[in-house]
């Protein structure tokens, strides 16, 4: 099967907004498409292709080197994405009328597996040369297909999840039974579309050190959920501030895996060797210091490290703080209830010395007033530290998904401040006509005793498509300069826009030179109404990052 049904199929998912419309489109491409192109095209879109021979600032250079460099830039900034920029810049072919999208001529499209199999095999001069040829010879579509293909930035609206369910419906199983085979699965993937079409076995899913399925919790509604819930039902636990792992050690084997099957085990050694137990256990990767946890901002440091400094480690030692378990000696304990794998946990964790290994504790209460007030107001210690609570039924099976009912998430509101918009840039994909990536900042004492902007944070969600369009048109009708792709907008005591920012948490940083990061900062509202010179000042984020630091005792109000 030619690129051209590839771009076909990227160019209809791009433009379908509904998840049902892109899983029958999924499942009709995966049909219709014969192997190996259609595994490829599954690759593709769940991000498991990598070509680290082609870079995008070669296929930048490429493009400057067939067309004005400065109408290229133009072009870029307008676009704001580089496969859609060079695909439409490209110089065309001598095509014939009205080509069929991905047609080329002088010479056959190649195959979607022909282009991966060969920039695959070839190094960075040859890899270059061939994707140069075949935009040389493709048309537009065919051109924007190949470059998301390279670059991986597909922006088609379809997650792995979303492929994954396409390729249940296409074989009429459950989806989970895909997840629970997919970690041990590569491109091609032959051995999987022969089973799903009945034509072999199903992939093996036994073999120790594998990567299961995460349980996942649906976010709590306090109005209609707890009004439902009984409190005796249900388990509640801190929700730590790290990142979600999954720790395997089976047959010799010794894994640790992100929550997405993702094999992380070189970044974090230390941890690695401490897993002398049997079993697979589910919990929280943190920052362990004699039992107590630090700082998402210290985990940080390990975070995206392949091969971490022996300082590094020393400094900030990873550990796993653990709340279920879903494999021990005996088998797997994914069907028992929630109660049941609480006791294996303890049992299995109870009396050991290690250091990178603790138990998350339960967290006693009688109702959900009771439940609310801790949330509210966590006690001293390393409660402070974490993100709100979990909610777990007792007699839950470890369920695959995000299934609604047995696990839930109650997060601490977040904190908001009101600060001013400063800069604007352009989005990606459907985004890329509009002003959507906004750089705000709070009021500060300049060193000739004004008032200034001091940038705080950066967002590009949390506003309406009708808000969006607004912010857009105020950007542009207030520009004061533009450096490259960045407007900077007019921002005074006396005019500005503010706008409400919700965040999870603040952190010292030195790489800001306002001395600090917001964690997941967000447009909450858009302050049309309040004047710039009323938004909040350097001086009170510092003094809020220094009570986060202490706890609530030391006056930080409960979110």
């Amino acid at each position: 099967m030619s690129l051209s049904a590839f771009a076909a199929l990227l160019d209809r998912l791009a433009f379908t907004p509904s998840r049902r419309g892109k899983l029958a489109l999924l499942q009709a491409h995966f049909a219709a498409t014969p192997d190996p192109d259609r595994g490829y095209a599954l690759a593709a879109l769940t991000g498991a292709l990598d070509f680290p021979h082609v870079k995008a600032q070669a296929i930048r250079r490429a493009a400057e080197a067939r067309v004005d460099p400065a109408l290229f830039a133009w072009s870029y900034d307008f676009v704001g994405d580089l496969a859609e920029t060079a695909a439409l810049i490209w110089p065309a072919p001598n095509a014939a009328p009205n080509p069929a999208p991905g047609a080329v001529t002088g010479a056959a499209t190649p195959a979607l597996s022909e282009v991966v199999e060969a920039l695959a095999g070839s190094g960075r001069g040859e890899a270059q040369a061939r994707v140069e040829a075949w935009l040389d010879r493709l048309d537009a579509t065919g051109r924007w297909a190949l470059l998301k293909l390279i670059t991986g930035g597909l922006r088609v609206g379809v997650s792995a999840a979303l492929a994954r369910q396409a390729l249940a419906q296409l074989g009429g199983i459950e989806a989970t039974a895909v997840e629970e085979i997919w970690a041990g699965l590569r491109p091609p993937y032959l051995d999987l579309f022969a089973w799903l079409e009945g034509r072999g076995a199903p992939p093996r899913a036994e073999a120790p050190g594998r990567f299961r399925p995460v349980m996942l919790a649906q976010p709590l509604d306090e109005t209609r959920d707890l009004a439902s819930l009984r409190p005796e039902d249900y388990a509640a636990e801190w929700k730590w501030d790290g990142i979600r792992v999954q720790v395997v050690s089976e047959g010799g084997r010794r894994e640790i895996y992100s929550r997405t099957g993702d094999a992380i085990s070189g970044a974090f050694p230390d941890l690695l060797d401490a897993l002398a137990f049997e079993g697979v256990i589910d919990g929280e990767l943190l920052v362990l210091r004699e039992g107590r946890a630090g700082t998402f901002a210290e985990l940080q440091t390990r975070l995206n490290r392949k091969v971490p400094s022996r300082a590094l480690m020393a400094d900030r030692p990873a550990g796993l703080r653990a709340y279920d378990i879903l494999a021990d000696e005996t088998g797997d304990l994914r069907g028992l209830a929630f109660a049941e794998r609480r006791v294996r946990l303890e049992r299995l964790l109870t009396g050991r010395t290690c250091a990178r290994l603790d138990l998350s504790p339960l967290v006693p209460f009688t109702s959900w007033r009771d439940l609310a007030a801790l949330r509210g107001a966590p006690p001293e210690g390393e409660a402070a530290k974490a993100e709100g609570l979990m909610l777990k039924r007792w007699d839950a099976p470890y369920l695959a998904g995000r299934p609604r009912g047995p696990w839930f998430k109650w997060k601490r509101d977040p904190f908001l401040i009101d600060a001013v918009l400063l800069y604007a840039q352009r989005g990606h994909g459907k985004r890329s006509s509009y002003y959507s990536d906004f750089t705000f900042g709070v009021w500060t004492q300049s060193p000739g005793g004004g008032r200034v902007l001091a940038p705080v944070g950066k967002a590009y969600f949390g506003f309406t498509d009708a808000e969006l369009k607004a912010l857009d048109a105020f950007v542009r009708e207030h520009t004061e300069a533009r450096f490259g792709p960045l407007r900077q907008v007019r921002a005074t005591p006396d005019f500005g826009l503010v706008l409400e920012v919700a965040f999870e948490g603040l952190q010292r940083s030195s790489r800001h030179k306002a001395g600090l990061a917001m964690r997941f900062p967000r447009i909450h509202r858009i302050r049309w109404d309040k004047p710039a010179g009323e938004a909040d000042d350097l001086a009170s984020l510092h003094a809020l990052l220094a009570r986060i630091e202490r706890g609530p005792s030391a006056g930080v109000p409960a979110p």
